[in-house]
């Protein structure tokens, strides 16, 4: 049994992270402000002697013990993370400041839940880990994009100046239960909309392009990525490498759904990049990793999930 830290456990991705960790048979804590994070996606673990929530934001030093820790403390959607921009940036840079802190002093291995926005409107398709990317430093989307590329930065530094074991995802777009119901991502957006029969609102005319993984294929990747060799620090992309169009993801939902919503189109959002779709040789190389939930089944269970809230 290993004593494993999450940051921002109590979220989308992190919920199912400290679920996969106690059915792997390990204690643990789960830190969160409750910022994004909901009680209510963590709530059925309490009853388990082996895990602990703690309110506390990754902003401030925290002092605990553990094994391992995986940082995945950062509000993840353009509406959470442009509220309050600045905030954003420092939950990012100083987040990873204080968790690294805390990794150097107790000698943990630590993962790092990086983005594929650190790609930005990307000039090279697919994605590959060698890109350096095509980023706004000055926009709206450049508090969430900046931080995470910082972060990644101070990881590799840690790593190079204390020998600090490190691993690094870049994580692509992911979806499944436990979404926020108004984070205004494309599946949760979609899923919303169709199920209360509203306008299905697609920004510009819908051509721009996705890669969809479901959360559990994701969740696995993580675990895969943490118990890699210490050697193979990443960054790695983890995503599903099927690309769609955003307009061939609104029919599909509302074909699912059986929704009587019709589909508007709205102005492009700026700085909204127009594809996104990861190259996963290395995944599928260093940790036999692959996506293996397609699209319409992950919807379904989605779906699902959405219609019981």
């Amino acid at each position: 049994m290993k004593r494993i830290l999450v940051t921002g456990g109590a979220g989308f991705l992190g919920s199912h992270l400290c679920e996969r960790l106690l059915q792997e048979g390990n204690e643990v804590l789960c830190l969160d402000n409750f910022y994004t994070g909901r009680r209510s996606n963590v709530v059925e673990f309490i009853k388990n002697p082996y895990f602990e929530i703690m309110r506390h934001d990754v902003c401030f030093p925290l002092y605990v013990e553990v094994d391992e820790i995986y940082n995945l403390a950062c509000p993840a959607s353009p509406i959470h993370y442009q509220h309050d921009p600045v905030q954003t940036t420092k939950t990012s840079v100083h987040g990873a400041i204080n968790v690294l802190g805390l990794a150097k002093r107790i000698k943990a291995k630590i993962f790092q839940a990086s983005t594929s926005e650190v790609y930005g409107d990307p000039m090279v398709h697919p994605q590959p880990e060698s890109y350096w990317g095509n980023v706004n430093p000055v926009g709206i989307r450049s508090c969430y994009d900046e931080g995470k590329r910082c972060a990644e930065t101070l990881f590799f530094d840690y790593h190079r100046q204390h020998n600090l074991k490190v691993k690094v995802a870049r994580i692509f777009n992911t979806y499944g239960p436990r979404m926020h119901p108004d984070d205004g991502r494309v599946v949760s957006n979609f899923i919303m909309q169709a199920l209360k029969g509203k306008p299905i609102t697609v920004y510009g005319k819908g051509k721009q392009t996705r890669s969809f993984c479901y959360v559990d294929d994701m969740i696995t990747g993580f675990i895969k990525l943490m118990n890699s060799p210490d050697d193979f620090t990443g960054p790695v992309n983890l995503g599903n490498p099927v690309e769609y169009t955003i307009l061939e993801i609104a029919h599909k939902i509302v074909e699912l759904t059986k929704s009587k919503s019709k589909i508007v189109f709205k102005p492009l959002p700026h700085d909204d990049p127009t594809q996104r779709q990861p190259k996963i040789t290395l995944a599928r190389k260093a940790l036999q990793w692959k996506p293996t939930v397609k699209l319409e089944d992950g919807l379904n269970k989605t779906i699902e999930y959405f219609r019981n809230l």
